[in-house]
This record gives C-alpha cells, sequence and structure tokens, in this order.
C-alpha cells in the first residue's frame, strides 16, 4: 500500500469509539462484530466492503427482508465470511432492529438507554485490567437476544458498546515494559 493511501480499516479506526447514535452506523458496527467473532477484528472491519455488497448497503429494511436465497448467493462471494449462521444472524439483527425501533423510536434510543445516555467511562490503571465481559455487557447481552437479537454473547456485546462509543475504556498507564 502506497503512503497517504485509504486503508480497508481506516473507516473501523476512525469510528472506533466515537459515540453514535445512527441506527446504520450501530447496525454496521453490530454486524462486524457478529462476523469478528472467532476472528480477528481485521478479518472483520476489512470486509466493510464485501459487508455492503451483500448487505444491500447495509439498509436495515432491506437486510431485514432478505430470504433463504439471498443467503446462498451470499456464500457465492468468495471475499465473504462464508459462515451462514453469521450471515442469518445479521438477517436476524436487521429484524430485531426494526421491532426494537418499533418500541422505542430507535435502535440507538434503545441501546443508549443502557448507559444512560452517556457514554460510561473506565479507567484502569494497566493495559491487562480491561476487560473483554463485564456484567453490563452480559446483561446487554441478555435484553438483546430477548429482543431477538443473536450472535449477541457479553464479549460481542461489549466490543460493539465499545466501538459505537457507549463504553470508553482508559488506561492510565500505557508505558511498554
Amino acid at each position: 500500500m502506497k503512503k497517504n493511501q485509504p486503508s480497508k480499516f481506516d473507516w473501523y479506526h476512525n469510528q472506533w469509539g466515537k459515540p453514535t447514535h445512527d441506527d446504520r452506523l450501530l447496525f454496521i458496527l453490530l454486524t462486524v462484530g457478529t462476523f469478528q467473532a472467532g476472528l480477528s477484528w481485521k478479518a472483520a472491519a476489512g470486509k466493510m466492503d464485501v459487508f455492503l455488497r451483500n448487505f444491500h448497503n447495509m439498509d436495515i429494511q432491506k437486510v431485514a427482508g432478505m430470504m433463504p436465497d439471498d443467503v446462498e448467493k451470499i456464500m457465492q462471494d468468495p471475499e465473504m465470511i462464508r459462515n451462514p449462521r453469521k450471515i442469518n444472524a445479521t438477517i436476524q439483527n436487521a429484524q430485531a432492529i426494526l421491532a426494537v425501533q418499533e418500541e422505542y423510536g430507535s435502535f440507538a434510543e434503545y441501546m443508549w438507554d443502557f448507559v444512560g445516555g452517556v457514554p460510561r467511562l473506565n479507567v484502569y490503571e494497566e493495559a491487562y485490567e480491561v476487560p473483554n465481559v463485564t456484567p453490563l455487557s452480559k446483561n446487554v447481552a441478555k435484553d438483546m437476544k430477548k429482543h431477538g437479537f443473536t450472535f449477541v454473547g457479553p464479549v460481542v456485546t461489549y466490543m460493539f458498546m465499545k466501538a459505537s462509543g457507549m463504553i470508553q475504556d482508559e488506561v492510565l498507564n500505557r508505558e511498554l515494559k
């Protein structure tokens, strides 16, 4: 890659941790988290163009209406992370977002309510202290599942909440030893 040429990961680095109330962007970040499960963040975040191409530019309404033959078509894309459970989870999560929008007004309203509408700051002395699961992420994951979401275990949920700026983990001592 040439110097000053944008990386396919720039969008993720530029968004990571910035509070967003945009339902489509939240859906994108949740989808990256879904596909990241069991893989590296780079494997999932680097597929943004593939996700946009296969999931109707991440239009929640259109993704929610996808059918089994759409899943088969996506499975044929050699650039796609071809895990049918994750592909179906993306469709199911779009459907769950529509239901949540109906009940709460927006997906963002529903999610941000878990942190009282403002980013929750957690401060740690050392990087090793930063958890990948918290009691909050366990509660949020459980509630999301009740609302029809899938592939939203406590780890995926915590990373999703961090990516969307709802949770901000700060490490005071960043010196390398």
